[in-house]
């Protein structure tokens, strides 16, 4: 489930969205696994959810080893929006 002030990271793979998710939690970052809400476009069905305070140490984490996002969207008042 994601709750409002919430950030949903989508990938292209699988791949990609596991090892993100191994290396945000390695870095000790409150980072869950999900599927990936219906509302959202993901190509492998999983995301990452993590609250809105993290967003600039799970974006740096990313940017720091390569590791490109599709998507990221804030849960704000029950409805998405794109994160730039």
């Amino acid at each position: 489930m994601v709750n409002d002030e919430d950030c949903v990271a989508i990938f292209h793979s699988v791949h990609r969205v596991i090892k993100a998710e191994k290396i945000l939690r390695a870095r000790g970052l409150n980072v869950l696994l999900i599927p990936a809400p219906r509302q959202l476009s993901a190509d492998c069905g999983m995301a990452i959810r993590y609250p809105y305070e993290l967003h600039s140490e799970v974006r740096q984490a990313l940017v720091d080893l390569s590791l490109s996002v599709t998507e990221i969207w804030l849960m704000r008042a029950g409805k998405y929006q794109p994160l730039a």
